[in-house]
């Protein structure tokens, strides 16, 4: 395995800039952001769409200094009510699969999204209850008429263009478990897999590595982000998990985005590296920071440090010992 970044957290340097931080790190990859929410700082994606030489300068940049592109990143939501955004979305995971395609970058992640309950609907809705029944006829619609339909003909097209989906499994879209990831993926194709965030995973109750072991016979690990979750249980017990705080209320927030190491143990992390290893995902494990309470250097540093420590960098050796 091989350590990244998702650079969305050097955004304040230029493109240049924040490759020669990655490499002062000692890390070997970079995630980058094309567009919805992660912004496009780093990746004109019209420009290079548009021009062989300038992608062919691009990728030099990131050669030239030793590291290779994990994946580009468009998390967005391209089956929002809000058609405006949904276009936006839409019209930039299609680009990003296409530059993915050119650049010989063999992922690109995203969300896979969340409609409204109904066609004229003005914001998604996300049910997490079958009672009352309203809300699992809703579920259903908006997988039959909308998710599954659409990632039918995205996961053709990636397929088309030799590049994976890595959806991320996050609160607020439909995918948001190994159960739905792997429901969409039966539906729609083999490109369709995840990009497994532990931090997503523990304020929802899921053991990651379990996930892991889960995801991993089915193949369907695509790509893996690396951060952290606090959870402090005073604070579930008056909120539960499903806090609607805002991530600024650190004080009283039932969970907390933290940087490795700093919501669970290295002893955790070290057996989640191990489970990845054990079920075949020899791919970048790629930092995102998102940790409230530590600057991103700081946070940023710490985890590669934490990171370094029980990454798995090395093919298994023969065993000697039989």
């Amino acid at each position: 395995m091989k350590l990244g970044v998702f650079t969305v957290l050097f955004n304040d340097k230029s493109f240049e800039e924040m490759l020669d931080r990655v490499k002062e790190a000692g890390l070997h990859a970079v995630e980058i952001g094309t567009g919805a929410y992660p912004g496009n700082k780093h990746c004109d994606l019209d420009a290079l769409l548009e021009d062989e030489q300038k992608r062919n300068d691009y990728l030099a940049k990131v050669t030239d200094r030793g590291l290779t592109i994990s994946a580009f990143s468009c998390h967005g939501n391209p089956i929002s009510p809000d058609q405006a955004f949904a276009k936006e979305c839409h019209d930039t995971l299609l680009k990003t699969i296409k530059l993915a395609s050119l650049l010989n970058v063999p992922v690109v992640n995203t969300f896979s999204g969340t409609p409204g309950d109904h066609e004229e609907a003005k914001y998604p809705n996300w049910p997490v209850t079958p009672w009352p029944n309203e809300y699992g006829d809703v579920l259903k619609w908006q997988w039959e008429e909308k998710l599954i339909p659409y990632w039918k003909e995205v996961g053709q097209y990636a397929e088309q263009h030799n590049v994976k989906i890595g959806l991320e499994l996050h609160g607020g879209f439909l995918v948001h478990t190994p159960y739905t990831l792997l429901k969409l993926r039966e539906a729609t194709c083999d490109a369709i897999g995840a990009n497994l965030d532990p931090s997503h995973l523990w304020w929802q109750g899921i053991d990651p590595v379990a996930a892991i072991k889960i995801l991993g016979k089915a193949n369907a690990i695509h790509h893996f982000h690396a951060k952290d979750t606090y959870i402090d249980q005073d604070n579930v017990n008056m909120y539960g998990l499903t806090d609607m705080q805002p991530y600024g209320e650190v004080q009283t927030r039932a969970w907390t985005f933290r940087s490795v190491g700093c919501g669970h143990s290295l002893t955790e992390w070290n057996d989640i590296m191990s489970a990845l290893r054990l079920y075949n995902y020899d791919y970048v494990v790629s930092i995102e920071h998102e940790d409230p309470i530590m600057s991103i250097d700081e946070g940023f540093d710490r985890a590669v440090r934490n990171l370094q420590s029980v990454l798995i960098n090395e093919t298994p050796s023969q065993m000697w010992w039989v």
